[in-house]
C-alpha cells in the first residue's frame, strides 16, 4: 500500500472539503497511508461559523499532530501549515508556509503527494519543490467553469483557468472531473497525457433513498414540513451559484403546497431574504451534521441548482444518490451528469423564466419526479460511485508509484 501525502482543506465548508474528507478516508479503508496536509483552523473559531461568507483569521497554530504513522493501517500524522487568509473560494499561506510544507515533506518521505488544489500561493511551488524531493505530484483541480463563457462569471473563472494552466503543465498528472473540463485545459497548453478524467463519487450506501423506518432526522423533518413538498436547494448562497434566479422564479410561481427550502449560507443570503417571513421559504442556513444533511435531500422531491459556474457539483451528486429528482444548469459537468433522461437540464441563461416554467409542472407530476428520481439513483449508480472513483485513483497512482505500492 502506498504513503499519500495529501494537500488540502479541512475548513472551511465546501466541496473541497468534502472531496477531501471522503476521499481519503476511503483509501484508508484500503489500507493506504494518509498524511494529511491542510491550513490549520484557528483553535478559537467557533465550530458553528457562517461557513459561505466568514473569512477564517489567523491564530495561534497547532502543532502537527501524530494520530499513527503505520501506513498499512491506513493513518500517518496530520500536519497543519499557517495562513494568513482562509475562505471557501481560496487561502493565502503565511510567508512561512512553504519552508514547513518542505520539511514536513522530508519528513514524511510519502510515496507520493496529491494536493486538491485550495486556490493558494503555494499552489503554483508544489511542482518544483516536488521534483526537487524526487516525489511524484498529483493534483485534481476543482475551479468552477462553463465552456461556453455566457456570462461574465464565467469569464472571471475562465481566468482562472488561464493562471492555472501554466503550473498544472508541470504536475505529473491533473484530475479534472469532465471532458468538457480537460478540453479548457487542452486549449490552454496542458497536455493532454497529463490529465485524468476521474469524476467525483459519494458513498452510495450514505446516499440514499430513504429507508421504510426513517432516521430520526428524517422523522424530524417529515414532521415539521408535513403536508408540503420541499423543493431543496443545498450549497453557497452566492453569485456564481445564480440563487437570486431561483428565488425570482419561485416568488413568481408560489407552487401550491410547496416549500422552497434553502440549505447553505453565504454573501447574498441577506440581500436575497426577505424581510418579511414567507411561509413557502425557508432559509436553512448552513448544515454541518452529515446525518442532517442526508435527511434533507431524502427529505426532497425535487433538487434544484441554478448555478452560472460550475465543476462538478458533489450536492448535485448527493442528492441524484438519494433519489431526488434533479433540475441543473448545463454549467462546468453538471449537464453532462444528467443527460440522457437522469435529470432536467437547463441553459445558464435565463433560468428564471425556465424555472417559472418548470415548476408548476414539477408540482402536478408527482408520477414525473418519482421517474426522475429512481433514473437519478440509476446514474449515480452507473457511473459516481465513490468506490469507482477510488478504483480510478488507485489505477492513476499505480503509474506513478514503485510497482507493488498500490493495489490496483
Amino acid at each position: 500500500m502506498a504513503h499519500i501525502a495529501w494537500l488540502g482543506k479541512k475548513s472551511p465548508f465546501c466541496g473541497n472539503v468534502t472531496y477531501g474528507l471522503s476521499t481519503t478516508e476511503a483509501l484508508r479503508r484500503r489500507g493506504h497511508g494518509i498524511s494529511f496536509i491542510h491550513f490549520d483552523t484557528p483553535a478559537f473559531e467557533p465550530t458553528s461559523f457562517r461557513a459561505a461568507d466568514t473569512l477564517s483569521r489567523p491564530g495561534r497554530r497547532r502543532k502537527a499532530i501524530p494520530t499513527n504513522t503505520g501506513a498499512g493501517e491506513g493513518h500517518g500524522p496530520e500536519v497543519t501549515l499557517p495562513y494568513l487568509v482562509k475562505s471557501q473560494v481560496y487561502t493565502i499561506p503565511s510567508p512561512g508556509a512553504q519552508r514547513e510544507l518542505r520539511e514536513s515533506l522530508e519528513r514524511l518521505k510519502p510515496d507520493l503527494v496529491h494536493a486538491s488544489l485550495t486556490l493558494s500561493p503555494l499552489d503554483f511551488r508544489l511542482p518544483d519543490l516536488c521534483q526537487q524531493l524526487g516525489v511524484p505530484l498529483v493534483a485534481t483541480f476543482h475551479p468552477a467553469f462553463d465552456a461556453s463563457l455566457r456570462n461574465i462569471t464565467a469569464g472571471t473563472q475562465q481566468l482562472t483557468y488561464q493562471l492555472y494552466a501554466p503550473a498544472l503543465a508541470k504536475f505529473d498528472r491533473v484530475i479534472v472531473f469532465s471532458d468538457l473540463q480537460a478540453d479548457v485545459l487542452i486549449r490552454l497548453g496542458v497536455r493532454a497525457d497529463r490529465l485524468a478524467v476521474i469524476p467525483n463519487g459519494v458513498d452510495t450506501d450514505t446516499w440514499k433513498p430513504a429507508a421504510a423506518a426513517p432516521s430520526a432526522e428524517l422523522a424530524q423533518l417529515q414532521q415539521r414540513f408535513a403536508g408540503r413538498r420541499v423543493f431543496l436547494y443545498m450549497g453557497r448562497v452566492a453569485t456564481e451559484k445564480n440563487v437570486e434566479a431561483l428565488i425570482k422564479a419561485w416568488r413568481l410561481v408560489r407552487p401550491a403546497g410547496c416549500v422552497l427550502l434553502i440549505v447553505g449560507d453565504g454573501p447574498l443570503r441577506s440581500s436575497l431574504q426577505a424581510n418579511d417571513e414567507e411561509p413557502d421559504v425557508v432559509w436553512w442556513g448552513y448544515e454541518a451534521r452529515p446525518e442532517m444533511r442526508v435527511a434533507l435531500q431524502q427529505l426532497a422531491e425535487v433538487f434544484l441548482l441554478p448555478s452560472l459556474v460550475e465543476g462538478l457539483s458533489l450536492a448535485l451528486l448527493e442528492a441524484m444518490a438519494s433519489g431526488t429528482a434533479c433540475v441543473a444548469t448545463d454549467a462546468g459537468a453538471d449537464g453532462e451528469v444528467l443527460e440522457g433522461g437522469a435529470g432536467i437540464v437547463i441553459s445558464t441563461q435565463g433560468v428564471t423564466t425556465q424555472l417559472r416554467t418548470l415548476l408548476p409542472v414539477l408540482r402536478d407530476q408527482p408520477v414525473l419526479t418519482a421517474e426522475l428520481g429512481r433514473r437519478a439513483r440509476q446514474r449515480a449508480l452507473e457511473r459516481y460511485t465513490l468506490e469507482g472513483n477510488i478504483d480510478q485513483l488507485e489505477r492513476l497512482y499505480a503509474q506513478l508509484v514503485p510497482q507493488g505500492s498500490v493495489a490496483a
